[in-house]
């Protein structure tokens, strides 16, 4: 954290996890205004579940989530919404009966009076979306679903965006599509990214920043430029090996 000044986002030595299970342990890292993110680490090492915290979505034993210097700990994911956290989870992320146009209007429940010039940028942003506004988001092909999940978060007009995998089960082709559309939010919005990715590649394209976990514990939090590929590899085999 910059000197003297306020994390647009700061967990502080957060333990969570859902019900009786703990997944994160310890946890303390921040996300900085105009900053990109990346969580890495295996298969299981609470990627999602460090965003999921974030949103209030799980049981939060100790430590503190704080916006902008506000503890939000205790607040419902609403009022966190609200407060501008936006969300394109990797799964269920649409509405599947609505057609494409009635989803981004429901993405735009906070800001109703402006969907229709919001959504028109969603359109610009991920152009295979407009040609099929009038369809079903179910019959979508999974990349085309992908960018209508982020268009939805989007319509939020979030101040800090939490992705979940976005490259996950896209072609390559259409991996790139989506990933170029992350990076131009951010370079003509200046938006901040909380971004978990299993591409290291991918990830390393856009992020500032690299937290790496091991077990639901921070193994490792470095600028990007700086990360050791072949450290990486190590934690992720720690990550993988049997307790």
């Amino acid at each position: 954290m910059r000197d003297g000044a306020v994390a647009l986002l700061e967990l502080r030595a957060v333990t969570a996890g859902y019900g009786a299970m703990t997944v994160l342990h310890d946890l303390s890292f921040a996300v900085e205004p105009g900053e990109i993110v990346a969580i890495l680490g295996a298969n299981g090492s609470g990627k999602s579940t460090v965003l999921k915290t974030v949103l209030g979505l799980t049981r939060v034993s100790a430590g503190a989530v704080l916006l902008e210097g506000h503890d939000v700990t205790t607040w419902p994911g609403h009022r966190r919404a609200a407060a501008g956290l936006g969300y394109a989870p990797q799964t269920q992320n649409v509405f599947a009966d609505l057609t494409v146009r009635e989803n981004l209007r429901m993405g735009a429940y906070l800001h109703p009076r402006a969907w229709s010039r919001d959504a028109e940028q969603v359109y610009a942003l991920f152009p295979p979306l407009a040609t099929r506004r009038k369809e079903r988001a179910g019959t979508l092909a999974g990349g085309e679903r992908r960018m209508l999940a982020l268009g939805l978060t989007l319509l939020l007009r979030p101040r800090l965006l939490l992705l979940d995998e976005p490259s996950s089960d896209l072609a390559p082709a259409t991996a790139d599509v989506v990933f170029a559309a992350i990076a131009r939010l951010h370079t003509e919005a200046k938006l901040p990214i909380l971004l978990v990715e299993q591409n290291v590649t991918r990830a390393l394209s856009l992020a500032h920043r690299v937290l790496v976990l091991v077990r639901g514990r921070d193994a490792l939090d470095v600028p990007a430029a700086d990360l050791d590929l072949a450290h990486l590899h190590q934690l992720f085999l720690e990550g993988n090996a049997t307790p």
